[in-house]
C-alpha cells in the first residue's frame, strides 16, 4: 500500500543507527508516522526540520503497519526564522499541540490549511494574534471550542449585546462559554478574560495576546491534553513565557 500527500513534519527522532521515526500531519491522511531510512544524511537532517513542508510519499506491506517515508522538501518555514527566536518558538509550540492532541491517521484538512496560514502569517506584524486564533480553531477541531456567539448566562447574541453596550467579556473556565460585562460582573475573579481581538473588537496587541493565551491555554491544559492524561508540551509553555518576557508582561494578565 502506498500514497503520496502534503505533509507538515510535526517531530522526528532516531530510530536505530541510520534511520528516524518521523511524524507529520498530512493534508488527507491526518497525523501520521513513518520511518525515514538514512536521516542522518546531510541531504535528510535537512528536512527534519519541525515545520517544513513536505512532498510525502508513505509506502507499507499492510495499511496498518508503521511504513517508511519518501520525502522531499517543498517549503523550509523554520530557516526564515533562525534569527527570531520568538517567531521560532511560536511555530515549534503549534508543531508541539499538533503532535500531542491529534489522533493518528484521522484526518484534518481545514486544520493543515489553516496550519500552512499559520506558518505563512509568521512574516506579518499581526503573526502573534493569528496565533491565538488558529489555538482556538485547534481546541474546536479536537472537539474543546469556545462558545463566542453568545452570553451563557441571558442567552442574548453578540451582536445585540455589542449594540446594547453590554458586550462578551469573560468566558466560564468550565464551560468555554461567553459572559457579558453586566453578567460577568459578580463572578469576575472566577472568569476568564475574552481578549477584544478575538471578537473583531481591536487590533489586538502584546497585553491582549497574553489574555488569549491565558484563555486557550486553560483548554488546552485542563480539557484537551488532560482527556489524554498528558500535558501541554513544553514547547507551548516556553512561547508563552518567552513572549511575556518579551513584551514585559506576566502570562496571567488581568
Amino acid at each position: 500500500m502506498d500514497w503520496n500527500d502534503q505533509a507538515i513534519l510535526l517531530s522526528a527522532r532516531p530510530y536505530g543507527e541510520t534511520a528516524a521515526l518521523a511524524l507529520v500531519l498530512t493534508r488527507d491522511h491526518g497525523r501520521h508516522a513513518g520511518l525515514l531510512h538514512g536521516a542522518q544524511s546531510a541531504r535528510h537532517r535537512a528536512l527534519l526540520e519541525p515545520g517544513n513542508l513536505l512532498a510525502a510519499g508513505w509506502r507499507a506491506r499492510l495499511a496498518d503497519q508503521l511504513g517508511t517515508w519518501s520525502l522531499e522538501l517543498e517549503r523550509a518555514y523554520a530557516a526564515p526564522l533562525l534569527d527570531d527566536p520568538l517567531r521560532l518558538a511560536c511555530l515549534a509550540s503549534a508543531c508541539a499541540l499538533l503532535d500531542g492532541l491529534l489522533a493518528d491517521r484521522e484526518p484534518h484538512p481545514g486544520l493543515f490549511d489553516a496550519t500552512l496560514a499559520l506558518f505563512e502569517a509568521l512574516s506579518t506584524e499581526v503573526w502573534a494574534e493569528i496565533y491565538v486564533r488558529w489555538e482556538v480553531g485547534l481546541l474546536e477541531e479536537v472537539g474543546f471550542g469556545l462558545d463566542l456567539s453568545r452570553c451563557a448566562v441571558s442567552g442574548r447574541s453578540a451582536q445585540d449585546l455589542f449594540t446594547g453596550n453590554d458586550g462578551l467579556s469573560h468566558v466560564s473556565p468550565r464551560t468555554g462559554r461567553a459572559v457579558s460585562i453586566s453578567a460577568a460582573e459578580p463572578y469576575k475573579d472566577k472568569l476568564l478574560p475574552l481578549p477584544p481581538f478575538l471578537l473583531g473588537l481591536s487590533d489586538g496587541g502584546p497585553a491582549e495576546v497574553m489574555r488569549g493565551l491565558t484563555l486557550t491555554g486553560h483548554f488546552l491544559d485542563r480539557s484537551a491534553f488532560a482527556q489524554r492524561h498528558a500535558e501541554v508540551p513544553a514547547a507551548r509553555a516556553r512561547f508563552v513565557e518567552r513572549y511575556g518576557r518579551t513584551h514585559g508582561l506576566l502570562a496571567d494578565v488581568g
